[in-house]
């Protein structure tokens, strides 16, 4: 959530920069943007509620600068108002920042006497106390030192300082930041889509590092105020790796990539019916997977394939809780995390617990370098390519299919199944006349429920998920050996309910509970694999996936609910790409 971007060169106006770097944040997900650029030796501050667009709409672009620090903001510490936006100047300090400081009021309570304050901010208090730590040494390196010393929390912060209008000063701990290194010229981003027009080469800040950057390049320091050295990465993909190609949204693209990503990633891991080049989780006595949202919901299916093919117990923990309860790990269990983006705030915190305890981790992430990946003790990359769009669509798709690997690494296969499975995949994306059809009868419904049992359940948690974070309508997903337990209560005369069966052992059962909900008035939608399919009277539309092993059916059946979802979205004429309320990568609390 929230996004930096920082430009100090020769060969652009940072003006540009800046607002092309915010443009490409925009999915972290924000309500507000501003910049700060040095025009002849002065800071002018030009924020805005609201999209990037009202922001451009507020810039003098004739102005020369060849220094400025942006962000996009996203409200946890007071409402989305200019106030509240970043950039935030105190003093001869100016600042941006992600993350959160957690001890701000009382530091605000110090403060006080010194400063009077403008918002409800706790990056407006870190601005403070940054300045009045410079008034103290009238040196913004030891100031940054002492300032890591006194406040608690995470952050990435960006700082502009009157006395030096040729520096940009960074500092990171727990909150993803990099630096760009261009041809006479230097970028600061959250991400790496913020530069990518600019340059494909950074450096990965490590927590309490912070670093000097002027036209001559930057200095590295560790907390100690130690120099350090770095090394330059290469980011993989290019600019239109981040772009639609032609789709009308970014989601719609990144469904459409999914073909592509499961032959890439069974062609790697698959070799003479066997799992290759993954480590192998059977001598572990228990395992527990770590995650939030999505990511959380791909562990549910994880946990269900470990279970009946390594016969190992796993329990699924949301990470944001797991920080907090009593945990029954020892060095003889391995926690497996999973992050689309790596710097997952709580599931971060979880690797640094499980460590303590003596635990092993694995990471299952997305992004090369993050966070999670350098602190866990192996990590899988699902190498799914820059996701976009704040609904997970692809990600999450990848995450599954690495679940289904770890838990298949010490069993024969069909190679050729899963070979064969992306051109099924390609097929079922294509759809368009059922998904549509689907769409319509639901999107003006106030209410929709999804059942399933066993791992259906857990693929009608994510299609619930999916369809209520672009769509806005309210949706639950249920097990649906639950019904008759209170939830069959909500259900009325065309109430439309999802079931979903790809698993032929409780496939009765589920229909069971279908004839239920339908002798309720229930508009019922079955998602069933081919295998299984039946002609009945117990629903009312059906869509029929291709019948592959069981532990494919899992990966193939989301990808209805993805685009059911997306074309709900659309009718509704939704925001999709960058839902209200809604952040990319969640770096808080």
């Amino acid at each position: 959530m929230c996004g930096i971007v920082g430009y100090i060169g020769k060969s652009h106006n940072s003006t540009e920069v800046l607002l092309s770097g915010l443009t490409n944040l925009e999915y972290r997900g924000y309500d507000s943007a501003g910049i700060a650029r040095i025009c002849n030796g002065e800071i002018e501050i030009i924020k805005s509620c609201g999209p990037i667009v009202n922001l451009k709409d507020k810039v003098n672009y004739s102005k020369n600068s060849n220094i400025g620090i942006g962000h996009t903001r996203w409200a946890t510490h007071g409402v989305p108002s200019i106030e509240n936006s970043h950039p935030h100047k105190v003093g001869k300090t100016t600042i941006v920042h992600n993350g959160i400081i957690e001890n701000y009021l009382e530091l605000k309570k110090d403060l006080n006497a010194i400063y009077e304050f403008k918002s409800d901010t706790d990056t407006e208090v870190a601005c403070a106390l940054l300045d009045n730590l410079y008034k103290e040494c009238n040196d913004m390196l030891k100031a940054i030192q002492n300032f890591q010393d006194i406040v608690r929390g995470s952050y990435a912060i960006a700082i502009l300082s009157d006395d030096e209008p040729n520096t940009i000063y960074v500092i990171k701990h727990m909150s993803p930041l990099i630096i760009g290194v261009g041809d006479d010229e230097t970028f600061i981003a959250s991400d790496v889509p913020a530069i990518l027009e600019y340059t494909k080469n950074y450096v990965v800040l490590n927590d309490g590092d912070y670093a000097k950057v002027t036209n001559d390049g930057f200095k590295i320091y560790d907390s100690n105020g130690n120099e350090k050295k770095y090394d330059v990465r290469t980011f993989s993909l290019d600019a239109s790796s981040i772009g639609k190609n032609g789709y009308d949204h970014f989601m719609l693209k990144e469904i459409n990539e999914e073909p592509e990503i499961a032959k890439k990633l069974i062609n790697r891991y698959i070799e003479n019916g066997e799992i290759k080049k993954l480590p192998s989780i059977k001598d572990c006595k228990n395992v527990t997977i770590v995650a939030c949202g999505s990511a959380m919901h791909a562990g549910l299916i994880g946990k269900y394939l470990i279970e009946k093919n390594i016969e190992i117990p796993v329990s699924v923990e949301i990470a944001s809780e797991f920080r907090y309860k009593q945990l029954f790990i020892d060095k003889n269990s391995l926690v497996i995390v999973i992050s689309q983006s790596g710097e997952t705030a709580d599931t971060l915190a979880a690797v640094k617990i499980a460590k303590e305890k003596g635990a092993k981790t694995l990471g299952i992430v997305n992004v090369v370098e993050s966070s999670i990946a350098r602190e866990v003790d192996d990590v899988i990359y699902t190498e799914a390519g820059s996701e976009i769009a704040v609904a997970t669509t692809k990600a999450y798709f990848a995450q599954v299919l690495m679940l289904m690997f770890l838990s298949l690494r010490d069993k024969d296969l069909d190679s050729e199944d899963f070979k064969s499975a992306h051109v099924d995949i390609d097929k079922l994306i294509h759809r368009d006349e059922i998904y549509d059809k689907i769409a319509k009868k639901i999107h003006e419904q106030n209410d929709i429920y999804f059942i399933g049992r066993q791992i259906d359940y857990s693929l009608c948690m994510e299609g619930s998920l999916k369809l209520k974070e672009i769509s806005y309508l309210h949706s639950e997903a249920y097990a649906a050996g639950e019904l008759k337990h209170g939830s069959i209560a909500l259900i009325g005369d065309g109430t439309p309910v999802f079931s979903v069966i790809t698993d032929e052992s409780i496939a009765e059962k589920t229909r069971s509970n279908m004839k239920e909900v339908k002798a309720r008035g229930a508009h019922v939608i079955l998602l069933i694999s081919e295998d299984l399919d039946y002609d009945g009277d117990d629903y009312d539309e059906k869509i029929v996936i291709p019948a592959h092993q069981e532990f494919l059916k899992s990966i193939i059946a989301i990808i209805p609910l993805q685009l059911i979802s997306y074309k709900t979205a659309l009718l509704r004429g939704c925001s999709i790409d960058k839902p209200k309320n809604l952040a990319k990568s969640v770096t808080v609390e």
